[in-house]
């Protein structure tokens, strides 16, 4: 059977993190199931001229690393509301980065596709992501996930994943200084709004509990339809079955 974690408080653990919480309040909570970390390593010059001016690009052993980031989400809400069980339970994937500012080391997202077309409405316009909505499905099969996404965006580039992944160890927690360390322990997201100013999401949740994992993806895309080419090489692979999120209003980096 597809073991089902149980609920964390996010602030039941807080050490962990690189600079302390936000000061304002979270606005939006959200719990993430069932995710799949597929990494590549490329050439930083390949993925540099991508981001934008004042983003630095980071690396891990000279290196950038490109993700592909399958999951599916439940309980999103606003914060002191209840969710709304057709809104707040959906699929998502992530083609994604990772970058620094101001010494802050965060994730800056090529794009992410979402099955509810509200969610990605709300995300363009006050997170400033670049969102697409996909027709999506992300089945249980066993202690395996079956995972497909299918753009189908206005205007939009076509774009297409479809793999069966899964956990094969048990759950460790990821030790400063490692790849898996540098990939996942980040606490904020970046985004450029429509004038291209920087700005900057905070999160908070536990440490990851990670597991090593296997996949076979089929299709994947993602990468091409935004001008990344992917080595043959097989990726670095990392699972999470469960993590409870929480999430502050972006505001602007300068």
């Amino acid at each position: 059977m597809n073991a089902t974690a149980s609920r964390v408080d996010p602030f039941s653990e807080t050490a962990h993190r690189p600079y302390p919480l936000p000061r304002a309040p979270w606005v939006m909570a959200q719990t993430w199931h069932d995710l799949l970390f597929a990494h590549w390593p490329v050439a930083s010059d390949s993925v540099r001229p991508l981001l934008p001016a004042g983003l630095e690009l980071d690396t891990f052993e000279d290196h950038a690393w490109i993700g592909v980031v399958p999951f599916r989400m439940s309980g999103v809400r606003m914060r002191f509301t209840p969710s709304v069980p057709w809104l707040a339970a959906f699929p998502e994937l992530n083609l994604r980065t990772y970058v620094k500012l101001d010494g802050r080391a965060g994730v800056w997202f090529f794009c992410l596709e979402a099955a509810r077309l509200p969610a990605v409405q709300v995300a363009r316009s006050w997170f400033h992501l670049p969102y697409f909505h996909a027709r999506m499905e992300c089945t249980a099969v066993g202690n395996d996930i079956e995972y497909s996404s299918e753009r189908i965006h206005r205007r939009a580039r076509p774009a297409s994943f479809r793999a069966r992944y899964g956990p094969e160890a048990p759950v460790v927690r990821a030790r400063s200084g490692t790849l898996e360390h540098w990939l996942t322990e980040r606490y904020c997201l970046y985004a450029a709004d429509d004038r291209g100013r920087l700005m900057r999401g905070e999160i908070h949740h536990v440490p990851w509990p990670l597991q090593e994992a296997h996949a076979r993806i089929e299709t994947c895309t993602l990468p091409a339809a935004h001008d990344l080419e992917l080595p043959s090489s097989p990726p670095h692979l990392r699972f999470a079955r469960r993590l409870d999120v929480r999430i502050w209003a972006p505001s602007r980096c300068d």
